[in-house]
């Protein structure tokens, strides 16, 4: 059984009524060899970055080596960033990032969290996948672009024809895990 830690994104109802749709497709696609936690994150129509990483360091501090970490928009957002300051006290199996958006030059500005330059040298040592909907209309599709300039070994996926929520469908999400699973055996 491996575990998968799902940080939802922001916003008034995003537990309840928008992202619980991304961990559903998720859980269906991946089936039961994955345990898929998903805890609802405090204000989440005001989020901050205080209130956020004590919730995301627990979750972190309770996962098994090899579990996949996964973070959408604001969630994916907070996420790396708790992760290039906080090592995990387990080894991970995967960083994932759903139309998270960029903090720094070319991004969003953030009063709590500053621009990083040095991403790839801070995040754990695994694989990366960056997953954003080409139609995305709440976080530009350039965001991705420059996770992926900030981190140059991370699996990039433009997904075409596909918004903020990549249509509820984390069918490629749960493919890259299964194959990253197989390659590991």
């Amino acid at each position: 059984m491996r575990d998968v830690l799902f940080i939802q994104g922001a916003g008034e109802g995003t537990h309840a009524n928008w992202d619980i749709h991304l961990v559903e497709s998720l859980r269906r696609q991946l089936g039961p060899s994955y345990s898929v936690r998903y805890p609802e994150m405090p204000d989440e129509a005001n989020p901050t970055v205080a209130a956020w990483r004590p919730v995301i360091e627990r979750e972190l501090a309770a996962l098994r080596p090899g579990s996949v970490v996964i973070g959408h928009s604001v969630g994916g957002t907070v996420l790396i960033h708790v992760l290039a300051e906080v090592a995990p006290a387990s080894v991970l199996g995967a960083i994932v990032s759903i139309a998270a958006p960029f903090i720094g030059e070319g991004g969003w500005t953030s009063e709590e969290l500053a621009p990083r330059t040095d991403l790839a040298e801070r995040l754990p040592d695994v694989p990366i996948f960056l997953y954003h909907g080409v139609d995305d209309a709440e976080v530009p599709v350039s965001h991705v672009d420059r996770y992926a300039a900030a981190l140059p070994s991370a699996h990039v996926r433009r997904l075409a024809g596909r918004d903020h929520q990549l249509h509820n469908d984390l069918s490629e999400v749960a493919r890259d895990l299964r194959a990253l699973a197989e390659l590991e055996r």
